[in-house]
């Protein structure tokens, strides 16, 4: 057979069809925003790469995840809409369902991991829903939502393994591919795996030759073991929470088996860095599961330069004190922000003579710290710490060097 041949025969034998995904395209018509998806010049300039981004950051509820929702809350019969619906999640399916299921007048209770961001928690809250904590992880979540709707009668609506959900996130595709047909790779996060089911089952049947990649965080490589044989551990908190998941699907899994090219991982560091990009040029607040695809763009620009690529930001749903300081880290990182340490004589015009010397290197003072308490030091001395804001790495690298110059004894932290 040849490889278009195989393609079809594995579509051919998939649960979600891309018959489905276009019906569901007319479900969420009206009610769900078609969101930009708009070319990058900076990022492509970047990386090498002609990219495109999927703006889900900007639905109502800030993530993809209402597409598959309000899909699988479209079908529910007269008696179950009546009964209500439970969910588990850790955040962006928890609303999806919350959203909508208020709009069509249907009771919705949602467990949510203990230690999921507050921003998301009430969020969901004031969409309607009644929101129960539980649950170290996600999985253990999703027991005690299943169990609770058992008791209760209610429908459980799936964050990722179910047909319905798949074909409604699939239309993310629908809409990539009409804008701009001649895509030639598509990036997708992986946490349960219904995103990207979704997008690869409307894509290579739209386009058999597109290539597919996945992206999971280094810390939750489950579908990444799993289509690889691997057994890489799973451990943290990861800043993409919302693709830490343990145990991928039984459909998305068979699905991402038969379409995916690839699944990578990235870490941390290289999360944050793209999230931090977003803000910065694209002016765009991602999470970390959103920023997941440009890091791997980033982390690999050999394998992609030149070539046309669809990003998803997948959610915006980040809490504000977490994203300040994933953008502080980044200005560490860059040279931008730096702490000083000094071991200095305590007398007076010693701090005078650092702050001179660090005005006169154009280093900008955010922070100063004198200790002569809590330290080893003879009791003639004190630790002087100082936090600056300087251009960039090279101009802090003169900034330190105009210190030593003036024989201040300086140790660098925060880079």
């Amino acid at each position: 057979m040849t490889m278009t041949e195989t393609l079809k025969a594995s579509l051919a034998h998939l649960p979600v069809t891309l018959r489905d995904i276009e019906a569901a395209a007319g479900v969420l018509a009206g009610f769900v925003k078609r969101t930009g998806f708009e070319p990058s010049r900076t990022l492509s300039d970047i990386t090498g790469a002609n990219i495109w981004l999927k703006f889900e950051n900007l639905q109502f509820t800030a993530t993809f995840k209402e597409r598959g929702a309000l899909n699988r809350l479209s079908a529910l019969s007269a008696d179950e809409r009546r009964r209500g619906v439970a969910a588990a999640s850790a955040g962006n399916h928890a609303q999806g369902v919350a959203y909508h299921a208020a709009r069509l007048s249907i009771p919705a209770t949602i467990f949510m991991p203990v230690g999921t961001p507050m921003v998301k928690i009430e969020n969901t809250r004031r969409h309607g829903a009644t929101v129960i904590e539980g649950g170290a992880t996600l999985e253990d979540t999703a027991t005690l939502a299943t169990d609770y709707g058992r008791k209760q009668g209610l429908t459980y609506i799936h964050p990722y393994d179910d047909p319905l959900i798949i074909a409604g996130q699939g239309t993310i595709a629908l809409e990539m591919l009409a804008s701009v047909p001649d895509l030639d790779v598509l990036v997708v996060p992986i946490g349960g795996g219904g995103l990207i089911s979704g997008i690869a089952v409307a894509a290579k049947t739209l386009k058999p030759d597109i290539e597919i990649i996945g992206v999971q965080a280094a810390l939750y490589p489950s579908m990444y073991n799993l289509i690889k044989g691997e057994h890489l551990a799973m451990r943290g908190d990861t800043l993409a929470e919302g693709i830490a998941v343990k145990a991928p699907g039984q459909i998305t899994s068979d699905i991402v088996r038969a379409l995916v090219d690839d699944i990578v991982l990235v870490t941390e560091q290289q999360i944050e860095h793209s999230l931090s990009l977003f803000i910065t040029i694209e002016k765009s607040v991602t999470e970390g599961a959103g920023a997941a695809g440009l890091a791997a763009v980033l982390a690999d620009q050999a394998r992609f330069k030149g070539r046309s690529l669809g990003l998803v930001l997948s959610g915006g749903n980040i809490d504000t004190r977490l994203l300040s300081g994933v953008l502080t880290r980044q200005l560490a990182r860059e040279g931008r922000l730096s702490k000083l340490k000094f071991d200095i004589v305590d007398r007076p015009g010693q701090l005078g003579m650092v702050v001179a010397v660090l005005g006169k290197a154009g280093a900008n003072i955010v922070e100063v710290s004198h200790q002569r308490i809590f330290t080893d030091l003879p009791a003639k001395a004190v630790v002087l710490e100082v936090v600056i804001e300087t251009r960039d790495r090279t101009h802090l690298e003169a900034t330190v060097a105009s210190l030593k110059a003036a024989s201040l004894d300086v140790d660098v932290g925060g880079d």
